[in-house]
């Protein structure tokens, strides 16, 4: 009972407090000041129209799954932003060598200020998951390259490849080659291999 008596009298009070004529005035003639967008806002990352080289920068730096990706359209290669997954962090604008996204003022001020993104990639074998099998080594597309006969053989035999079989273990070579696309990864059947993304902000001073 008692609590009650307590509730209805909070609730007269807030009605009190209400029905003020100065409260009221203030809300239903308060002006608010215009929405502006201010200078540094960092919107959804949105093309230049400056041509897209296909080589994946964007993709490797970003770290929201799923944010972008680059299609090829009418023969023409383009990154595609998808909102519903972007957190606006503008790593893509600022990776990218070929200036083909922008975000507010973020491409402007990395010009005038000579700041870019320097990316390594460093790649770990397992060995207690690792089987052997030679799939990362087969599907890794700069193996390929450097090894034409390796598609048709499953072993390299050159050892300018990034990873190769050695005294029955696979084993990183040139770890330096690593261009990050992870398609090792995705044709290992154990998860045994993993690529790691290091990536140092830097700063050109008087030209260095």
């Amino acid at each position: 009972m008692r609590g009650k008596k307590q509730m209805a009298s909070s609730l007269l009070w807030y009605l009190k407090e209400f029905v003020r004529g100065e409260w009221l005035t203030k809300f239903f003639t308060v002006k608010t000041a215009p929405l502006i967008t201010p200078p540094y806002f960092r919107g959804f990352p949105t093309l230049t129209h400056q041509e897209c080289t296909h080589c994946l920068a964007c993709m490797m730096i970003c770290p929201a799954p799923n944010a972008i990706e680059v299609l090829k359209t009418e023969g023409v290669w383009n990154p595609v932003i998808y909102p519903g997954h972007c957190v606006r962090c503008g790593f893509c604008v600022e990776a990218c060598p070929e200036d083909v996204l922008t975000a507010g003022v973020l491409l402007e001020t990395q010009k005038a200020e000579h700041t870019s993104f320097s990316a390594t990639f460093h790649l770990t074998i397992n060995p207690n998951t690792c089987k052997r099998c030679g799939n990362c080594a087969t599907v890794c597309p700069v193996n390929k390259e450097i090894d034409p006969y390796l598609g048709g053989t499953g072993t390299p035999s050159s050892d300018e490849v990034i990873m190769r079989i050695i005294n029955g273990e696979m084993r990183v070579i040139h770890n330096e080659k690593c261009t990050g696309c992870k398609t090792c990864e995705k044709g290992c059947p154990n998860h045994a291999i993993k690529v790691a993304r290091v990536v140092q902000g830097v700063q050109e001073v008087n030209g260095v």
